[in-house]
């Protein structure tokens, strides 16, 4: 087993150097509570807007272990 070593800026001395987290790290975390994203754009010529692409996008993960919530196992 290893041992984790603390996070930088869970020690009492003032910090030194650039504070990053590894992206397994932040992966994991936005897959286990999932994030949103959204955008709009517009394109325009002279102020007139001629087309609006909108983006709502959930990333999230999935676990097996908890069931559908419909009867016959998805819209799909």
């Amino acid at each position: 087993m290893t041992t984790r070593e603390p996070v930088p800026w869970a020690e009492p001395e003032p910090l030194t150097g650039p504070i990053g987290v590894p992206l397994v790290d932040l992966l994991d975390r936005v897959l286990a509570t999932g994030v949103v994203v959204s955008g709009d754009l517009v394109i325009a010529i002279a102020d007139v807007p001629l087309v609006r692409l909108s983006l709502h996008a959930l990333l999230s993960s999935v676990s097996e272990r908890i069931p559908a919530p419909w009867a016959d196992g998805g819209p799909l």
